[in-house]
Parts: C-alpha cells; sequence; structure tokens
C-alpha cells in the first residue's frame, strides 16, 4: 500500500475581515499599522502603550513561522539603513520582471555598487522567480500559536491560512501575544561568501556578523499594497520584529530558500517571487509602544 493521501488541514483557513478606510472625520479607526519607521528614538503617535508586542524569541512563547515570502524593497524604513537615500539597479522594463507586474518598490539599503560585479552580476535562478541581483528585498517570516506547529502542514501559502489553521486557538484580547512577524532586509549579491543556508526557516541571528542584533519590536498590522496611510489592514494589533540592519546575502540563499518553499506539503507557489511593498506607516498610524533591543553575548538591553 501507498502513502495516505496528503491532507493540508490548513487549506482555506484564512479569516476574511475588508480594510478599513484608517480616518473618518478626522478620528483614527486604526489600531497601528505596520511597516513603520524602525529607527531607533522613533515613536508613532497612536497610543498602543497597552497593547506591547512580545519581547523575546517567539518559540519562546509558543509560536511557530507558518510562512516565508518577501517584498521588493524594504517596506519598513531604518534611518541609515533602508531609507529614502538607498540605491539599487535600474529595472527597465526587463521580462524577467513580469509576474510582479507593477509591483510597488519600497525603500532600499545603500550597499549597491554598480561598478562591484557582485551587484550586477546576473545569476542563474532555478527556484525563486522575478528576482534581480543588487536589489533590496525585506523577507517577512509570520508566525501564530494556531499554526500547524510541528507538522507537515506548518509552512502555508497564503500565509493567512498558516495564521489561521487552528483559528480556535486564538484569543483576539491579546492577539499580539500569539500572532507575529519577524522582518530582516537584505541586498542581494552574487557572491557566495554571503551564503546563507537556512534562510527559510527564519531571520538569521549571528552576533559576530551583526545580523538579527538590533530589533525594534512593536504592535502592527499586515501589510502588501492593497493597504496605504488611507486604507488600512484590520489584522491587527499584531507582534513585529524588525532587524534594523541591511544585511548583504547571495542569490544562491535565496533560491536555495525557494527550494525549501518547493519541498513543502503546501503549493507555496505563490511567495516564491516579491510582492510589492506598502508606503511606510505614516506617524498618525504608528504605534507608539516601539521597544529597541541590541543583543550582545546572552544579554539584551
Amino acid at each position: 500500500m501507498g502513502p495516505p493521501e496528503a491532507t493540508n488541514v490548513c487549506a482555506g483557513s484564512k479569516i476574511e475581515i475588508d480594510n478599513f478606510e484608517c480616518v473618518v472625520d478626522g478620528v483614527v479607526q486604526a489600531l497601528g499599522q505596520a511597516g513603520a519607521d524602525v529607527s531607533v528614538g522613533y515613536k508613532g503617535e497612536l497610543d498602543m502603550t497597552d497593547t506591547p508586542p512580545v519581547t523575546v524569541p517567539f518559540y519562546e512563547v509558543g509560536i511557530c513561522p507558518v510562512n516565508v515570502h518577501w517584498h521588493l524593497g524594504a517596506e519598513h524604513r531604518s534611518e541609515g539603513e533602508f531609507d529614502e537615500d538607498g540605491t539599487g539597479p535600474d529595472h527597465g522594463d526587463d521580462e524577467h520582471r513580469k509576474l510582479a507586474g507593477e509591483a510597488r518598490l519600497g525603500l532600499r539599503c545603500n550597499h549597491y555598487d554598480e561598478d562591484e560585479k557582485m551587484f550586477t552580476k546576473d545569476y542563474k535562478w532555478e527556484h525563486c522567480v522575478d528576482m534581480k541581483v543588487g536589489e533590496t528585498y525585506e523577507i517577512h517570516w509570520p508566525h501564530s500559536k494556531a499554526g500547524a506547529c510541528g507538522t507537515l502542514n506548518q509552512w502555508q501559502s497564503p500565509f493567512y491560512d498558516g495564521v489561521f489553521c487552528h483559528a480556535g486557538k486564538l484569543d483576539l484580547s491579546i492577539l499580539q501575544e500569539q500572532v507575529g512577524v519577524q522582518a530582516q532586509v537584505f541586498t542581494i549579491v552574487n557572491d557566495d561568501s554571503y551564503y546563507f543556508p537556512n534562510l527559510f526557516n527564519g531571520m538569521i541571528v549571528d552576533e559576530e556578523l551583526g545580523m538579527g542584533v538590533e530589533i525594534t519590536k512593536y504592535t502592527g498590522s499586515t501589510t502588501g499594497t492593497s493597504r496605504d496611510n488611507e486604507v488600512c489592514s484590520a489584522y491587527a494589533p499584531i507582534t513585529w520584529q524588525v532587524d534594523r540592519k541591511c544585511h548583504m546575502i547571495s542569490a544562491s540563499s535565496f533560491d536555495k530558500m525557494c527550494a525549501d518553499m518547493a519541498a513543502q506539503r503546501d503549493d507555496m507557489a505563490e511567495d516564491y517571487y516579491p510582492h510589492g511593498s506598502r508606503e511606510v506607516v505614516s506617524d498618525e498610524l504608528a504605534a507608539n509602544n516601539q521597544v529597541n533591543r541590541h543583543l550582545v553575548g546572552n544579554f539584551v538591553y
């Protein structure tokens, strides 16, 4: 006898909640939105101090990653790391960008140098789609207490299916303690000295390299280009843990991640290419509960 038929218990689990107008008659209707400015010292104007973010690694509070996807450019802003002064390659009308179509480009890092080959030499992508060497991408790893953690159905596309797979486990009064997103920003280089083999499972944390060390934590919402500073997401509040630094990473690291995605039970093909970036959240829609952390050894301050 062959193996039992694979059953994706999370398929179609997404709970549909419509976007809505952010401000009505001068009154903010939304809970804090994402992606916000994560620069040290930044505070939004929306009082969310009674809804603090999770400040420890997500695994310590029993929530697991349920998806990985990325955006063209950065949805968050970090002064001097990924901001309005960032640069990158000219996409022009490249045919290879057809899947992303009119994907909105977010902010960029400042690593790009058109005179260095590792930023300009093409890479032969085997698994990821619509990617470009030299460009900035922000990776998101959504986490949820309601995920099918530790099973073959843990990883899902769309990510909402993973977040809401066992929705009965969620307590909406403390949603920010049960749903969160790790975010890390990279510039793609064609240089395998920047290879990391396990980009799939979550944020890279390497104290020596300064990766996953300087983290801003706050409560926000889901992102994407269906939202902006006029139309808000109702999926909030959730905890965001965002690496404030931009890092260089090899194209082969991304391609390995896409290969890992293809090996999952659920079809993750809709996340093999970059999604458009939401514009940075305005001050009036951003939470004021940012917590900045810097890891040194086993100490966080």
